[in-house]
């Protein structure tokens, strides 16, 4: 009991923890109570504005304008004065040796000059200048950097001014002349592209840029029931939202809103710890169940924040429909659910679209518990898969023609969501095996495939103690139904019952079932033959190790016989030695005691079949009487007094042994011996007849 108080306090704390953690998944400000989406009709009541607020633009607006901004930014060109005269002296320094006449050399200077004016850029700024949508720019001249807008149009490059100098020349000017006179090494760019000050008015004219698209007033309609949500309305929605959310966000009230998240996160958890003690004992008594259930919630919990406050994954693609898969292969389908549940519920703390999330997990988890009812193989967990796959996709496409009447809520983006979820479910197979080896579960198929009797180490078994593998094969066959009477594991029971006695591989002859003519057990004494035969128990769990099965098999090993004595041999000593004080320690098996109902139904039927082998009269009363005194022999001895075996379950587990074995040593009649000696004897065929005729009444 006070071991049990200990797990009790110890799994409260961890909730406690768990339920802290969670907390900090949260979003710290207040939540919207309102759930709504574009072209969905509004489910409440009349929404008017409480406060007055601006409705701000959408996000893709904001970024038309901008786009909008930066294509009709005009580029500003800082003008360089000194180009012109440092060209205008080269000019001058190239005269004296030049052909030209005086007017040729006077129209130079002036259509220079007139160029350089108007001002000259390279190829690439212009290309920038012409790229601006109203092709214009501004032009700084001066200390003062004083702005003049110029279009494109009276802006030179090289190559336009070059021409503008030629085609433009007055007559009696010779343009062959101009051509040779290499006019084009004197134009030179003189406006050249201010990148900073162009990209300093272009941040300030985003910065100018209003966030806010119109204003609501307090009182002012909103949204009213069955209203159609517009994109408009939409907005408005979205900047109350964000009003109401930033006006809750003091540090007062943000305290106040994680304390409710902490308590309402620790409710739901404690429904899942109050269920377990009200029916579940035996998993919560284990603390390891406890460690596996909040591990795998606090898991999803996780990753829900990550999706829902980082984007980093679509919810539906999460697939929370792993949780009962994985609680049901190695639990039952109750305790499945709930585990389920509780997870779902407090992911959709976090969630958008609250109804929508927890229906749609809901529909998932009880598809996929009732798709396992009867998991017995590793392809039912891919025909599982399968299942919650249709089930998820009609809840979702029922859900949304429920909701908007047509088709086009229905979302492309959803359902490949929910296809790549079901992928992720495919491995649930994988993490079964994951679970088995870090938490020392045992799942239904794994049962099956070790009660295989062609698995080598009960086929060891066959072959090198066949009278130990029939013995078991009978226990099994005895435990297995039992089990299924009362309720228990009857997978579990059936391998227990298989390997319990793996152990007399070691010593085969010491054990009855096994021996020849000789007895070993003759040259021994008591104590040494109680010695060989509590061997097995310990040799069995070594075996058992080295075969690395799971940890509940061995149990099953390790408490067959509990802590009791050899009795035929503790028996016989006592009684050569009446006046020797015996040291029962010596007769006694190492245990522990049967401390579930499986490992306590092993015992029983593993008593009853090996002592009912040296029953003489193998009549109904018989069988009785014997299986009362081996049952209520281990009972008064308190064997099972740490096993959850009640009463009532002792006593259907007796009437369970008395059919069974009534059934398996029934007694075949004798035919009367025929005295007439021309009568004809009955054929084979006749006989099996007969004989199968009086049996079968004998057996009801």
């Amino acid at each position: 009991m006070k071991l049990y108080k200990s797990v009790q306090i110890k799994t409260i704390l961890l909730y406690i923890v768990t339920a802290m953690i969670i907390t900090f998944f949260y979003p710290s400000k207040a939540k919207f109570k309102y759930e709504y989406s574009v072209g969905r009709p509004w489910h409440y009541e009349l929404l008017t504005a409480p406060f007055d607020f601006q409705v701000l633009k959408t996000p893709s607006q904001l970024q038309i304008e901008k786009d909008s901004a930066t294509r009709t930014m005009v580029p500003y060109l800082a003008f360089d004065e000194t180009v012109y005269s440092k060209q205008r002296e080269k000019l001058f320094r190239n005269i004296g040796s030049s052909e030209l006449k005086n007017e040729h050399d006077k129209y130079i200077d002036y259509a220079l000059n007139e160029i350089y004016k108007r001002g000259v850029v390279s190829s690439e700024d212009y290309q920038s200048i012409q790229a601006a949508e109203n092709g214009e720019c501004f032009v700084m001249k001066g200390e003062d950097k004083i702005a003049r807008k110029v279009p494109y149009e009276e802006i030179y490059t090289i190559v336009s001014a070059y021409e503008d100098i030629i085609n433009n020349a007055p007559r009696g000017i010779s343009k062959d002349v101009l051509k040779g006179a290499n006019i084009s090494e004197y134009i030179e760019p003189n406006l050249l592209l201010d990148q900073t000050t162009t990209e300093k008015v272009l941040r300030t004219r985003l910065a100018g840029i209003s966030p806010v698209m119109g204003s609501v007033q307090v009182g002012e309609r909103i949204v009213n029931k069955g209203d159609v949500v517009t994109d408009q309305i939409y907005q408005e929605l979205e900047s109350l939202k964000l009003e109401y959310e930033s006006k809750l966000g003091t540090t007062k009230e943000r305290v106040l809103i994680r304390i409710g998240q902490f308590v309402l996160t620790l409710i739901i958890l404690l429904t899942l710890y109050f269920f377990l003690l009200s029916f579940r004992v035996q998993v919560i008594a284990q603390i390891k169940n406890t460690f596996f259930f909040l591990g795998v919630i606090l898991w999803y919990a996780l990753l829900t924040e990550l999706s829902v406050s980082y984007g980093v994954i679509d919810i539906y693609i999460i697939p929370y429909a792993m949780v009962p898969i994985l609680v049901r292969v190695f639990m039952d389908s109750r305790t499945a659910f709930l585990v389920h549940m509780v997870t779902v519920l407090i992911a959709a703390l976090m969630a958008p679209f609250q109804m929508e999330f927890v229906l749609l997990q809901f529909v998932a988890g009880m598809v996929a518990i009732i798709t396992l009812r009867n998991l017995s193989q590793r392809s039912d967990l891919i025909r599982c898969t399968f299942m919650v796959l249709i089930a998820m996709l009609l809840t979702y496409v029922s859900f949304s023609l429920f909701q908007d009447g047509n088709f086009k809520g229905i979302s492309l983006y959803t359902i490949l969501s929910l296809a790549i979820n079901f992928i992720f479910l495919m491995f649930t197979y994988v993490l079964v095996y994951l679970f088995e080896r870090l938490f020392g579960y045992v799942s239904n198929i794994s049962l099956v495939e070790l009660s295989d009797i062609n698995s080598p180490l009960l086929r060891e078994l066959s072959e090198v103690t066949p009278g130990t593998f029939q013995h078991s094969l009978q226990v099994s066959i005895l435990a297995s139904e039992a089990a299924s009477k009362i309720n228990a594991d009857v997978r579990l029971v059936r391998a227990g019952a298989l390997y319990h006695d793996i152990g007399k591989m070691k010593n085969p002859t010491y054990f009855t079932e096994n021996q020849g003519e000789e007895n070993p057990h003759d040259r021994l004494p008591y104590d040494e033959s109680a010695k060989m035969i509590i061997r097995h128990v310990t040799d069995g769990i070594e075996m058992a190790e080295r075969a690395r099965l799971p940890k509940m098999v061995i149990d099953f090993i390790r408490t067959h016989h509990g802590l009791g004595r050899v009795k035929y041999f503790y028996t016989k000593f006592v009684n050569e030695n009446p006046d020797v004080i015996v040291d029962e320690s010596i007769f006694r098996y190492p245990g522990p005691n049967p401390f579930t109902k499986e490992t306590g139904i092993l015992m029983l039927a593993d008593a009853v079949e090996a002592s009912s082998r040296s029953l003489k009269d193998l009549t109904e009363q018989k069988i009785a009487e014997h299986i009362d005194k081996i049952v209520d022999t281990i009972v008064d001895e308190g064997l099972l007094k740490s096993c959850p075996l009640t009463f009532r379950d002792v006593e259907i587990i007796k009437k369970v042994f008395y059919e069974k074995l009534k059934t398996m040593y029934h007694s075949r009649i004798s035919y009367p011996e025929l005295k007439r000696k021309n009568a004809e004897a009955p054929s084979p065929d006749t006989d099996k007849v007969v004989d199968q005729g009086r049996s079968s009444d004998v057996a009801g």
